[in-house]
């Protein structure tokens, strides 16, 4: 009966389903006729409801009650971990490591078919012997001083050491780079210029604005990267929880690289190329903020390029971006601009 009951539509189990990437990810299994039901688990109250949501069930829960995760994922078919805290501190290792071990844990006892994991290019590291282009294949090392980056490849080994010498459960790891879009819009949250511009006292904000000519300046040092669209991550985390293509790694990026004198040029600001030295005393400057080691992370890891080749996404999935990096950008700023956060 359970086999049964099974074919006639799939369970879903989301960690993080009110995240960026996880509303647009449960609008895509809500439309999906091969999703019967959906329960979603996250630590802030939610009401799926105020989004139209008919299939969902919302548990109010944290990823570190190994009790409650057993509970969210019981009888799932799939289970989606997207959890993950972006801000270090001293939560995050419960959180990120030791919260990703209770899913994935939970998946196993649950005898789920599918483990669709939200890894980031971030898990390989930013290493200068990197090649100059990412597969599936580079190992993800992490960089040690950079928390994000440390712990999503740890959580990669974690969830490898979770399914050994078991068959039953198989697992998709997907690895975007920069997602952003008209809900994810980290990237302008992480701009050093924002973050400066947090610490100016109003006065001087308020005289600054009344001088147009005064146009914020973006530091350059010339180094590309790529951006993916938050509905085009979404689409790849749903082909994984149908289980199209074959379990494993896949790199996450649309069409394109950007510079930062293209994010400058999006948003109507200045840019001015930097050599490294430059850099550093930008760096200098953030580490003077509030959550300077987060901002100093992000900053060392914009110094050289990490850009990926998405081939097996596309092969095996038939994964294809409906947004290239340009797009993307162009509908962050959109959404910025439509917010009164950038004039």
């Amino acid at each position: 009966m359970a086999a049964k009951g099974r074919q006639q539509g799939l369970t879903v189990a989301v960690t993080g389903p009110t995240g960026d990437l996880g509303i647009a990810l449960v609008d895509g299994l809500e439309r999906s006729r091969r999703v019967k039901r959906i329960v979603g688990m996250a630590r802030r109250p939610f009401d799926p409801s105020s989004r139209g949501w008919k299939k969902t069930e919302y548990r109010q829960g944290d990823v570190r009650d190994a009790a409650g995760v057993r509970d969210a994922m019981k009888g799932a078919d799939v289970v989606v971990h997207l959890a993950f805290a972006i801000v270090g501190g001293g939560d995050s290792q419960a959180i990120n490591v030791d919260g990703s071990r209770n899913v994935f844990e939970a998946a196993v006892d649950a005898r789920a078919k599918r483990i669709c994991y939200a890894s980031s290019v971030a898990a390989y590291g930013f290493h200068k012997d990197n090649p100059a282009w990412l597969d599936e294949h580079v190992p993800t090392r992490g960089t040690p001083a950079h928390f994000y980056s440390r712990q999503k490849a740890e959580v990669e080994r974690v969830l490898e050491d979770v399914l050994a010498g078991q068959t039953r459960t198989s697992a998709y790891v997907f690895r975007p780079c920069i997602v952003a879009g008209p809900k994810a819009q980290m990237l302008l949250e992480e701009l050093p210029y924002i973050r400066l511009g947090e610490a100016v006292p109003d006065s001087v904000s308020r005289v600054v604005s009344w001088l147009p000519m005064l146009k914020p300046v973006i530091p350059d040092p010339g180094v590309r990267f790529q951006l993916v669209h938050e509905d085009d991550v979404a689409s790849a985390f749903l082909a994984g929880a149908l289980g199209k293509g074959e379990p494993g790694a896949y790199n996450l990026a649309a069409s394109g690289t950007l510079a930062m004198s293209d994010l400058a040029d999006a948003l109507g600001w200045y840019s001015i190329p930097v050599p490294d030295l430059a850099v550093n005393v930008t760096a200098g400057a953030i580490a003077r903020l509030p959550g300077a080691p987060e901002q100093l992370g992000w900053i060392q890891a914009m110094r050289g390029p990490v850009l990926m080749r998405t081939d097996r996404a596309r092969k095996l999935l038939g994964w294809r971006p409906q947004h290239t990096s340009r797009q993307t950008l162009a509908a962050l700023v959109q959404a910025y601009r439509e917010e009164s956060r950038v004039s």
